[in-house]
């Protein structure tokens, strides 16, 4: 993957905001994988291997891009954090895909359908959020939305676990429920970076 450096001074956002589209084409990918026969699981989560490698990719490049430029549209902690949930992210959602391959995980509950569904929306919202940090302009409502995908999340996660407790032996539940958890992780971490947005907000207003 070949990185372009962006000179002008919003180059840190604009690569926060390549790293949460990301998410959108690993969602993509992933969504693929539940619908794919097991012996497409492999090539399908290489791919996802793929988009993880690119994501740290655009975390050193931010990381280059702050060490060069002498104006950053936020302080160096901020991008460097915010960068870094975004990667964990990334890989919990990457995570999510070999645990599928692993496994050959068959027959996955439709709760992981909505769990991506919602880390889709969150990832959108949230690479037009990073190129609006130089204003902070309707961060507010990004905030919001982001907390209110999050619950909604949370609360089919805990539809999820109860019904693999009914339907699956120890075994079988310890796998779908390590695929649960790493989708869950993804969206708790795109919550942090919307909760980090909103510790910006709160003290530059």
């Amino acid at each position: 993957m070949k990185l372009q450096l962006f000179p002008q001074e919003n180059a840190g956002l604009e690569l926060l905001s390549r790293m949460a589209s990301q998410l959108l084409r690993g969602t993509g990918v992933l969504a693929e994988i539940l619908g794919a026969d097991p012996e497409e699981f492999d090539r399908l989560t290489e791919q996802l291997h793929q988009i993880d490698a690119e994501t740290t990719d655009l975390h050193f490049a931010l990381m280059t891009q702050m060490r060069t430029s002498f104006i950053n549209p936020l302080p160096r902690e901020d991008l460097y954090e915010l960068s870094l949930l975004l990667m964990s992210a990334m890989e919990c959602l990457d995570a999510s895909a070999e645990t599928i391959s692993l496994y050959k995980l068959t027959g996955v509950s439709r709760r992981a359908s909505e769990q991506l569904e919602v880390i889709g929306r969150q990832a959108e919202l949230t690479a037009s959020a990073m190129r609006r940090l130089a204003s902070l302009e309707d961060l507010e409502e990004y905030w919001i939305e982001m907390l209110r995908l999050a619950r909604r999340a949370e609360r089919s996660r805990r539809i999820w676990v109860a019904e693999l407790m009914r339907e699956h032996k120890p075994m079988a539940y310890a796998r779908h429920r390590d695929l649960a958890d790493q989708l869950s992780g993804t969206t708790a971490q795109l919550r942090r970076t919307a909760t980090f947005v909103g510790g910006i907000l709160v003290r530059e207003s």
